[in-house]
């Protein structure tokens, strides 16, 4: 799915913003909404994984109770 939206945003940056013609208009959405998007779903998809990245541990030395 990231590999499908990358594209999907690469596609839209090259392409026109807005395109009229005889069948209708069509406009994407802006580019910064769909890089918002991308790093919405980056970390949403980050939150899943097991290693959140983040990990505490306490530390307790030998011989101190």
């Amino acid at each position: 799915m990231p590999d499908e939206l990358d594209d999907a945003i690469r596609d839209s940056a090259q392409g026109p913003a807005k395109v009229s013609g005889d069948a209708g208009s069509v406009e994407q959405h802006p580019l910064p909404d769909q890089i918002e998007a991308d790093k919405y779903l980056a970390a949403k998809q980050a939150a899943r994984s097991k290693s959140r990245g983040l990990r505490f541990n306490k530390l307790v030395p030998p011989g101190g109770e």
